[in-house]
């Protein structure tokens, strides 16, 4: 039976030495450990990528990356703190594809969303035999292991910001994709067939059949003229306006009524004129798009000047604080990971107590 003697600083070294030789780690040899109060620090900076960067590499990559690889035409905002990813969890990005190209169908384990932010409705994504027309605004989701392909017949390029799972996808090392077949899916659903389905108003019978539950995580279009309206609505009415956040909507899923996708949260917000708002942090990393207008956020110790186009990342549990220093309204879209947090759950808030004016 081993003594209570205190061990000598070499003996403790080599006992640490033979602990490490079995492969095996003693809770006391990890530096990071503590025994008081804690709180997450990211390793991570948050960071701004300006729209006049990003739309020039985009039609730069038009010489060097050739039409048969138009889907590979995607410019990810690469935090340059991370490995992968503009935060741990999330890739946003934009993708563009010029009028006549196509991207071959294919599917993966990622979940992933499509926010429009140049479009005329000319080009369209096609997930799951259906079609979504892509119109500056309107935010199509792509759930895991669906099929998807992206063609322009239009006349002009479509762009749009790409958001996903992948950094969490290479964590848990379990990415899977497949192309299709063919080029392109076969069209087997109308247009606008996953809005009268899930959307708020639903037939009770479809072709003279009663309508049953819908399969898990179908492909929804969130239209931009709803979302518009929806938001002016609500900043209009001025009851429920965010301390934090002004108007603010989440993406819901019609299925659920949760979050847009199982991994992926989708939020659009609007920032009145001449407003400053509160500050908060939480343990989800939130990345914004500068859809309209122009302001200022504070991250952490950090000033971030934004304008129409810009993208930005806000790591967890980071203090921040939006302002719209100017005399029209600023839109904001932003992802997040909450769904993973509050799944795992790991969701937390703090909104930061204002001082007292003297």
């Amino acid at each position: 039976m081993a003594g209570k003697k205190k061990d000598s600083a070499a003996s403790r070294d080599g006992f640490d030495q033979g602990v490490r030789d079995k492969n095996l780690v003693g809770y006391w040899m990890i530096p990071s450990r503590t025994v008081g109060y804690r709180e997450p620090t990211p390793s991570y900076k948050p960071f701004l990528w300006g729209w006049d960067d990003i739309h020039k590499t985009l039609f730069e990559a038009v010489d060097h990356i050739p039409p048969e690889e138009a889907h590979r035409r995607f410019i990810g905002f690469q935090n340059p703190d991370l490995e992968l990813g503009t935060s741990p969890n999330l890739v946003l990005g934009a993708q563009m594809i010029l009028a006549g190209e196509m991207a071959p169908c294919h599917r993966h384990t990622m979940d992933a969303v499509r926010f429009v932010v140049e479009g005329n409705g000319e080009g369209c994504t096609v997930v799951d035999g259906e079609k979504f027309f892509m119109t500056r605004g309107d935010l199509i989701t792509t759930p895991n292991w669906s099929w998807h392909d992206h063609i322009n017949n239009g006349s002009v390029p479509t762009i749009w910001l790409d958001g996903a799972v992948a950094p969490l996808i290479v964590h848990f090392q379990i990415g899977f994709g497949e192309p299709h077949q063919s080029p392109h899916q076969d069209l087997t659903r109308d247009v606008g067939w996953s809005s009268k389905r899930f959307g708020t108003l639903r037939p009770a019978t479809v072709g003279g059949k009663q309508v049953q539950p819908p399969a898990p995580r179908a492909a929804y279009c969130y239209p931009w003229a709803e979302t518009e309206a929806a938001l002016y609505g609500l900043a209009e009415g001025g009851d429920e306006l965010d301390a934090v956040d002004g108007a603010f909507l989440h993406y819901v899923n019609p299925e659920t009524d949760g979050p847009t996708l199982p991994t992926v949260g989708c939020d659009i917000q609007m920032l009145a004129a001449r407003k400053k708002y509160s500050a908060h942090r939480h343990t989800h990393a939130a990345i914004y798009h500068v859809y309209e207008g122009e302001g200022t956020t504070v991250i952490g110790d950090q000033r971030f000047d934004w304008k129409k186009g810009d993208s930005f990342v806000v790591p967890l549990w980071t203090w921040h604080a939006h302002e719209n220093g100017s005399d029209k309204p600023a839109i904001l879209f932003s992802i997040n990971d909450e769904p993973v947090m509050r799944s795992l759950g790991f969701h937390r808030e703090e909104v930061r107590e204002e001082a007292a004016p003297d």
